[in-house]
């Protein structure tokens, strides 16, 4: 059973990150040089529509105290990318161990449609 049928199950909140998640960077640090991935917006757009709430959470900033938010929020938009919130403030982590997550790249490989 593919990641999104296990997820389909009931209406779920659900965050998910944008860097290495929706877009990747042409420039590393460079959030102005961020391109979507098209079949991410896809994947999170098919959440969206069916009744899933989504929420983005972005460290954008975390470490340097800029305000990414109007790019972040932007950047969705012209992208494609429907959701129903996102914030700032995710921490700056190497390593996230979590019993409720999807590694972004499995859920890129393992998700058909």
């Amino acid at each position: 059973m593919s990641i999104i049928k296990k997820i389909q199950i009931k209406y779920m909140l659900i965050y998910i990150d944008i860097d290495d998640t929706v877009c990747r960077l042409k420039i590393a640090g460079n959030y102005e040089s961020a391109y979507p991935i098209p079949k991410a917006v896809e994947l999170v757009n098919d959440l969206y529509d069916k009744g899933n709430t989504i929420v983005f959470w972005t460290a954008r900033g975390t470490v340097s105290g800029i305000d990414w938010m109007p790019l972040c929020k932007r950047q969705l938009k012209e992208w494609g990318i429907k959701y129903h919130d996102i914030k700032t403030g995710k921490p700056a982590y190497d390593l996230f161990i979590d019993d409720k997550h999807i590694n972004s790249e499995d859920w890129l490989k393992e998700t058909k449609y």
